[in-house]
């Protein structure tokens, strides 16, 4: 008889954490911008030039899944992010895969609010309007973090999101031989804006 209960137990519980499972689809708009400039070229009084890039509008499109009891969820995601940067002699273009790792709690009613740490896999670093290059980032794999609120409105669901980074995570680019030496931090600071949709 108490294996039988036991067995009751066991399955209700797994059926409460079904009915509050979940996966879909999710895309939306990244506002924000790399780490610093630094021109390692232009030295005034023993400090190279650093100058901040300029935030631009990038997009971000993926998966995410869900998985929840009493409340409190985990909700990891998979993405592509775009992101440009403008700086004052060139635009500079990461695509890099986002995993954001998020634990969440419903608040009130469809409100929840969420944070965890967000790794990145940068696929390419570009510059755009301009004849200098650039080479690969130091880490190709880092590790930032992400928060924010949420509203769930039955299948739909709305983001708001900040997105910060604990380490810098230089590309180096230019001609040293011609004098303009620079790198570029490609961990980005951004606000993410974003809506889904569960299956």
């Amino acid at each position: 008889m108490k294996k039988l209960m036991f067995l009751a137990l066991a399955l209700c519980g797994m059926n409460l954490v079904a009915q509050e499972s979940s996966f879909g689809i999710k895309g939306g708009l990244n506002y924000g911008a790399t780490g610093d400039y630094e021109n390692l070229s232009e030295v005034v009084d023993d400090a190279s030039q650093i100058e901040e890039g300029k935030e631009r509008t990038g997009y971000h499109l993926g998966f995410f899944g869900k998985i929840g009891i009493a409340g409190i969820f985990l909700q990891p995601e998979l993405l592509y992010t775009r992101l440009t940067t403008e700086y004052p002699a060139f635009d500079y273009v990461v695509q890099k895969i986002d995993a954001p790792v998020l634990l969440g709690v419903n608040v009130l009613g469809p409100l929840n609010i969420k944070a965890g740490p967000s790794f990145q896999y940068i696929l390419s670093n570009e510059l755009e309007d301009t004849n200098l290059e650039i080479g690969d980032v130091e880490e190709e794999i880092t590790v930032g973090y992400q928060l924010g609120v949420g509203v769930n409105l039955g299948r739909l669901g709305f983001d708001a999101r900040y997105e910060g980074a604990f380490q810098d995570n230089d590309a180096f680019g230019g001609d040293l031989a011609q004098d303009n030496g620079f790198k570029i931090d490609s961990r980005p600071s951004q606000w993410i804006l974003s809506a889904s949709y569960s299956f």
